[in-house]
């Protein structure tokens, strides 16, 4: 590999760029100038990336078209996250989340590469290390100055026929669930573990429903409103500290500091036709900077997950 070639300065630069961003968002002692869970660093990193590879590939391809510029801007996104994953920088959740936003940004980074190298004629230099500095600048006006903390709820159905009495019966207690009665789910796939079982240790308000998870995840949930075939609220009680650091990662962990389910629901009613319909319902607390892009993926992991529980309610129920 020639080191000294634009097209591998470029990666290079590009993926010790991001390590080094990486690194420094994670250290302790500098958490009001830099974040991991920034729009900062979700957004602007990957676009400075893209722009690092571009500016050396135009050094030597100067009529480079800007379908190319926006794919080779991509390499040392690969690069980097492919690093993060080796030592353990981060996990494979992280990682599908920011994939999609990365590799959007470093396109970005990489055509706005090509429009500088194109209307800026001098002081090109100087306009890559603008770029490559900006979210330095911008993250501690981030950190310190904006909070876009939301809630919001996550609601899925499904018809079952089988009576409303039945489909109660199901949900209190769910005994140990097999591998086979889940289907194939996208947060499974990602790295979210999968659900074992759930226990009450009574019934009506107040009563305590303990949830199991694969890898040691155990949480609780503390109902708060009990109608017998009708409805089960609860409200999550999540110990962070307790739930394993190889679980989860640390910036999705549930409970933690980012992301967090705060209370859910379980509602039995009758379509039009006189059809048995299940309710599931989850309100979450996201803290991060990522707005739009943070609730799609909320929407989509609880959507998912919440269908996977919904079918193993469904395909029990209509056993019975």
């Amino acid at each position: 590999m020639d080191t000294k070639h634009p097209k591998n300065i470029g990666i290079l630069l590009g993926v010790l760029y991001g390590i080094s961003i990486r690194i420094i968002s994670d250290i302790d002692a500098l958490k009001e100038y830099a974040g991991l869970v920034t729009a900062t660093f979700m957004f602007l990193v990957p676009l400075a990336i893209g722009f690092i590879r571009v500016h050396y590939e135009l050094k030597v391809k100067p009529n480079l078209s800007y379908g190319k510029m926006m794919t080779i801007s991509w390499q040392p996104i690969f690069i980097f996250l492919l690093v993060s994953v080796i030592t353990l920088l981060e996990g494979s959740i992280c990682i599908a989340m920011a994939l999609p936003a990365f590799m959007f940004f470093a396109s970005l980074g990489g055509v706005l590469a090509g429009w500088a190298n194109r209307f800026i004629t001098h002081r090109k230099n100087s306009t890559l290390l603008s770029v490559a500095f900006l979210p330095l600048l911008l993250a501690p006006i981030e950190i310190n100055f904006l909070d876009s903390s939301r809630t919001y709820t996550v609601e899925n159905s499904m018809v079952i026929k089988a009576s409303p009495e039945v489909v109660w019966s199901q949900l209190a207690n769910v005994s140990t669930i097999d591998q086979d009665e889940l289907p194939f789910s996208l947060t499974h796939f990602i790295g979210v573990p999968r659900p074992i079982e759930a226990n009450m240790n009574a019934a009506g308000i107040g009563a305590v429903r303990t949830s199991k998870w694969d890898k040691g995840v155990e949480f609780k949930e503390v109902i708060t409103d009990w109608v017998p075939n009708h409805k089960m609220s609860y409200t999550f009680d999540i110990d962070p500290d307790a739930i394993p650091d190889d679980a989860l990662d640390k910036h999705v962990k549930l409970g933690g500091e980012y992301f967090s389910p705060i209370k859910g629901e379980y509602r039995i009613t009758q379509d039009k036709l006189g059809r048995t319909v299940l309710h599931l319902n989850t309100t979450l607390l996201d803290n991060t900077n990522f707005g739009i892009y943070s609730r799609v993926w909320g929407e989509v992991i609880f959507q998912d997950f919440h269908t996977s529980l919904l079918k193993l309610m469904k395909t029990r129920a209509e056993k019975v």
